[in-house]
């Protein structure tokens, strides 16, 4: 596959898949290069990079990405620690999101005015 029918095929900019390769994201046996340097890619890399583009959308960096394609592999315990981790940095996550909340709810409940300066008591 060219790299143009990757990127239509998984709706993402030709810029990003290069990135990838760059980033180590895409392993080289992905990829060959033709006698005039141009990229030809593995049908398999669809599912690769799909993979990888959910596990960037559900909050994983890139690093970690990258890190978990290095490793080549897991057990099942180490897969569902992983998940479980990042399940637990989401619930942080919103567990301050969520009281960050509450403080500019009972921001607005104290009836503060700003009309002198910011920070001024009437």
């Amino acid at each position: 596959m060219k790299i143009s029918e990757v990127a239509k095929t998984l709706n993402l900019p030709i810029s990003t898949i290069r990135y990838y390769e760059k980033m180590g994201i895409v392993p080289e046996h992905y990829v060959t290069r033709d006698e005039k340097n141009y990229r030809h890619y593995d049908e398999t890399i669809i599912h690769h990079l799909q993979a990888v583009k959910t596990l960037l959308a559900v909050g994983f960096s890139i690093g970690e990405v990258r890190s978990m394609i290095e490793r080549n592999g897991f057990t099942k315990e180490e897969h569902t620690r992983i998940l479980q981790a990042k399940i637990e940095e989401i619930e942080e996550a919103q567990r301050k999101l969520e009281q960050s909340k509450q403080y500019l709810y009972d921001i607005l409940a104290s009836d503060i005015s700003c009309e002198k300066g910011f920070g001024q008591l009437d």
